[in-house]
This record gives C-alpha cells, sequence and structure tokens, in this order.
C-alpha cells in the first residue's frame, strides 16, 4: 500500500505553518514532511504532530543561501564551518522529532574547474551526516535537482546519485528520487524506478511542466503510483507541488489512496 506525506512547505501555504499538520490531518495525510521546519522550534512542532496524530517523516539541513541565488553548504569547500553548524541544528531537531530520514541539498558549484573539489566536500560532509544521524536511527538522504530551476546544481540526474551512493556505500544512505526534477532532465522516471527503487530512501512529485498537482502537467501518474506500489521501494511519497488551485480543492488524485 502506498503511503503519501504532505509537504508542509508548498502545500496548505493558505495557512501559517503551525496551522498546516491539521489542515493536512483533516484532508487524511497521516505524515506530513517539511523542507526547512526551523521558523519553528522542535517543541512546537512536536507539539502539532501529538495533537493530529500526524508522523513527520523527512526534513532538511539548512541549505543557507541556496534559495536566494547562492550555492549554499554541502558542497561548498569554505562553507564546511556552516555545514557543520546547520547539522548540529538539525541533529537538535531530530532528537525530539525523530523523523525517518534527513535530507541534505547538494548545493551549487558555479565554477566547473572547481566541481571536483565541490563533489569531494559534498562527499566528506554526506559521511558526516552519517555519522551524526546514524546513531539516532535515522536516515541520509540527498536529492538531485534541476538545473532549470536552480543553475549549476552539482548533482542533477538520477546516475549521479546512484554513483555517490555506491561511492559512499553506507546502509543508511540513499536517495531522496524527485520526479518533477528528474523529469525536468529529461529522466525516464518510471524506468529509473523500475530499475533503482532498492536505493531510493525517500520519493517526491510533482507534475511536470509547472510543478503542480497531478492531472495538471505531462506525467502519468496512475502508472506512476502503480509501478511504485510494485516495486522494492517501501518508503513514503511526498506530494510536493505548488498547487495550483486551494490546496484542499487539489488533492483530488489523493482520493483514491487515503486511508480509512
Amino acid at each position: 500500500m502506498l503511503k503519501f506525506t504532505a509537504n508542509l512547505s508548498l502545500l496548505f501555504t493558505e495557512l501559517p505553518l503551525i496551522d498546516r499538520f491539521k489542515a493536512a490531518k483533516n484532508c487524511g495525510f497521516n505524515a506530513v514532511e517539511i523542507q526547512f521546519p526551523y521558523a519553528l522550534s522542535a517543541m512546537e512542532i512536536k507539539h502539532a504532530l501529538e495533537e493530529h496524530n500526524l508522523k513527520l517523516v523527512l526534513f532538511n539541513i539548512d541549505a543557507g543561501d541556496l534559495l536566494d541565488g547562492g550555492e549554499g553548504l554541502a558542497c561548498v569547500p569554505d562553507r564546511k564551518t556552516d555545514f557543520i553548524n546547520a547539522l548540529q541544528q538539525c541533529k537538535s531537531y531530530a532528537e525530539i522529532l525523530q523523523p525517518e530520514c534527513i535530507n541534505v541539498l547538494p548545493g551549487r558549484c558555479i565554477d566547473k574547474t572547481k566541481k571536483s573539489l565541490y563533489l569531494k566536500t559534498l562527499v566528506e560532509n554526506l559521511r558526516l551526516t552519517l555519522d551524526t544521524l546514524s546513531p539516532l536511527g535515522i536516515n541520509t538522504v540527498f536529492e538531485a535537482i534541476n538545473t532549470h530551476d536552480i543553475p549549476h546544481f552539482i548533482i542533477h540526474s538520477g546516475q549521479q546519485m546512484l554513483e555517490l551512493v555506491n561511492t559512499i556505500d553506507h546502509p543508511m544512505l540513499a536517495m531522496q528520487y524527485d520526479i518533477y526534477h528528474m523529469s525536468k532532465m529529461g529522466e525516464d522516471v518510471l524506468l529509473f524506478i523500475q530499475q533503482h527503487s532498492s536505493k531510493m530512501g525517500h520519493i517526491q512529485f510533482a507534475d511536470v511542466p509547472g510543478r503542480g498537482q497531478p492531472t495538471t502537467g505531462a506525467l502519468n501518474f496512475k502508472q506512476l503510483f502503480k509501478e511504485i506500489e510494485q516495486s522494492t521501494y517501501q518508503g513514503w511519497l511526498g506530494a510536493e507541488y505548488i498547487p495550483s488551485i486551494s490546496t484542499e480543492q487539489s488533492l483530488t488524485w489523493f482520493n483514491d489512496y487515503k486511508t480509512p
């Protein structure tokens, strides 16, 4: 049976973040994820989860200036201290919230001549994240992002993610596979899931090209969800899209998958 989370950073944005937990529960979700939860305290989030009987599946380590056009933290050699500080902040939240996964956003490499150094830094920081979070029983995932939305993103294909997973070779490291981002890069997402679902720790989705809810673009989500259900993948599917209408109205796709 497929398991879905509501990404509270993109869904229910009609409401303050603290009120989105209740809205997700009311719409039939039993789990949520948040890109960056740090605007709320960990205890505020914990109380909201407990009040509404929700599980927090995943959140990200802070990515610095990445979403403002900068390079981010995880792959940037001269921002190692900033990454360590962000990891410690993440750990303090994770100890209280106990998510299944923590996501690392690799970041950008704008100067291509430094790419090998940036990749080396990313590997080091992923290993440091594993050392920090694995004793808590929390998996580490990392994500490829399309270079149309975020130019120069250093990891932007499923193959690159596979190579990193194989290089680091840790039982608690896996890919966060985003159907929207990889479709935007022209990847055959159905085939990739068929071949590599065992190395995925989390899956997120939105339609292409506009990052809206299923049925607003070109992807066949009934086929995709059926393939995921039949694959070896055992994790959650994160609804991480930008609703083209109100979030509640955008959830007609979810009617076939709600659990009683």
